[in-house]
């Protein structure tokens, strides 16, 4: 099991420190971090825990998982690991059609 939880339905005011100290009642916390928007800065309404061991990271999952944390129902599960490119917004898209049309 990998360490590294991902917490859905966050607050758009939770802040990184209370996500860290919610999470520390499962075990040592290594990194809290909230995702936020590129262009506003405003929370995007996840982020990522990672926890000290992986019994940590088990006990978190159970205990965190639908509770409370600024008056949101968390969801809390392990993080599946990035997809590397190829996806939805991922790079170049292809070629661009010119706007001159070739008879």
């Amino acid at each position: 099991m990998s360490n590294r939880l991902y917490v859905g339905n966050l607050s758009f005011n939770t802040s990184t420190e209370a996500l860290q100290a919610a999470f520390a009642e499962a075990g040592e916390v290594i990194e809290a971090k909230i995702i936020s928007d590129r262009d506003t800065g405003q929370s995007r309404g996840f982020g990522f825990v990672t926890m000290g061991s992986s019994d940590a990271a088990r006990k978190a999952i159970s205990s965190m998982n639908g509770a409370l944390l600024d008056g949101r129902a968390l969801r809390v599960n392990e993080a599946e690991e990035r997809q590397q490119g190829g996806g939805p917004g991922a790079g170049s898209r292809g070629p661009r059609p010119s706007n001159r049309q070739r008879y």
